[in-house]
């Protein structure tokens, strides 16, 4: 039997289980059986030399945006509006079929945006290439998943749930579960507060679905049977989505308006050019980049070429500026002077931990290079001799 009639059977078998209180170990064995076969599914087969043909492309810029969708929906078309990059569009379905990349220029940015081949129910198997969009989409910061609004809102879950398949985690944050693997020792469970979803006799099942015999778990939040199981996988993504609804001018006012009040969602139509603006500012708000200029000490602040620092690539504090104008930089800080809203007054004085905000700026103040012997009577250097009775005796004081 094959992995995907394996991962078909265990389906099937917690649909007809029932959920209750007798059938909850049972059930969560059965996940843990399931997210190990899903992670041989990805992984390539063996024996082969690459990873086949995929269409990977460099990064560039300041941040990485994929669009993620079914088959004409307007993706090639969105593309070419934001970035000027011409991606071919046509009435039928699977006209873009490898990945295309364009640039948008905002906010002194490079957003690196991808236009994606649409992909089908079926994705996280391999059907449609799905497997080769879905890992140009585990390398961005941000998916937008570009929807029809005349459509039913089937489509949505649908790509949720093939993305969710492949480890992807849209719009949460990594569970709050310390999990350390150890030699000997056994397994040492502890939690912070008490837990709903889950208890130590099924955390020592799962565990042992894992083969895994000595390890240390901590609870920090009441997490769940599937939390549990992302952290011992440790190869998932969580990323940030924005919902997409295009084609907004074949609907009603009212559709329009259920749509854009759900969360996380944005409309717009690539047909009428309506909402683009919004869609640039919601992309440049989800990803939080972070502009930081640069003041020469004695100059004025140069604004034409910012340092865009992020909270997702490295951080936002002096430290990590200091890191991406050069390595060596931070052994030579002797302080920093920062304007702007993250500073209380201006100039002020701060510290490699100070968190900078967008727009800031910053000006590095070096140490100075200490003179060779020291100054004054504190010089180490000296034509004197050694000995005490070798000597000379200064004259005396003239009063």
């Amino acid at each position: 039997m094959g992995i995907l009639e394996r991962i078909k059977e265990i389906e099937a078998e917690m649909a007809r289980t029932q959920k209750n209180k007798a059938t909850e170990y049972h059930l969560g064995q059965l996940k843990a059986k399931l997210a190990k076969l899903r992670t041989q599914l990805l992984e390539p087969p063996k024996g082969s030399s690459g990873g086949g043909d995929g269409f990977e492309v460099t990064k560039f810029g300041h941040g990485r945006v994929a669009l993620i969708g079914f088959p004409s929906v307007g993706k090639s078309t969105l593309l070419t509006m934001l970035t000027g990059t011409h991606s071919e569009a046509a009435s039928y379905e699977f006209t873009t079929l490898t990945c295309i990349p364009g640039i948008i220029h905002y906010n002194d940015t490079k957003i690196q945006l991808l236009d994606l081949p649409g992909i089908i129910e079926g994705a996280s198997e391999g059907k449609g290439r799905g497997r080769q969009v879905i890992a140009v989409a585990k390398s961005s910061d941000l998916v937008l998943m570009v929807l029809d609004a005349s459509k039913s809102e089937g489509h949505r879950q649908i790509l949720t749930r093939e993305l969710e398949a492949v480890g992807l985690r849209l719009n949460k944050r990594p569970p709050q579960i310390y999990f350390k693997r150890k030699k000997t020792g056994g397994i040492s469970f502890n939690t912070t507060m008490p837990l709903t979803h889950i208890d130590e006799k099924l955390c020592y099942q799962i565990l042992h679905e894992y083969k895994i015999h000595n390890a240390e778990v901590l609870f920090r939040e009441d997490a769940t049977v599937d939390d549990l199981i992302d952290v011992i996988e440790g190869n998932r993504k969580y990323i940030k989505c924005v919902y997409v609804y295009n084609k907004i001018d074949v609907v009603g006012i009212d559709d329009v308006d259920k749509l854009a009040r759900q969360p996380n969602s944005l409309v717009i139509s690539c047909n009428l050019k309506l909402n683009l603006d919004r869609l640039l500012a919601r992309m440049w708000e989800e990803m939080g980049l972070v502009r930081v200029y640069t003041k020469p000490q004695g100059q004025q602040p140069d604004f034409t070429d910012p340092v865009v620092l992020s909270t997702d690539r490295g951080g936002c504090t002096v430290e990590d500026f200091c890191n991406h104008i050069h390595r060596s930089l931070l052994k030579d800080v002797k302080y920093v002077l920062v304007w702007g809203t993250s500073a209380r007054h201006y100039p002020q004085h701060c510290g490699l931990s100070h968190g900078l905000q967008d727009e800031d700026v910053v000006q590095i103040v070096k140490k100075k290079e200490k003179e060779e012997g020291g100054r004054g009577r504190f010089k180490s250097h000296t034509n004197a001799p050694d000995r005490i009775s070798d000597r000379v005796k200064k004259a005396p004081l003239k009063t």
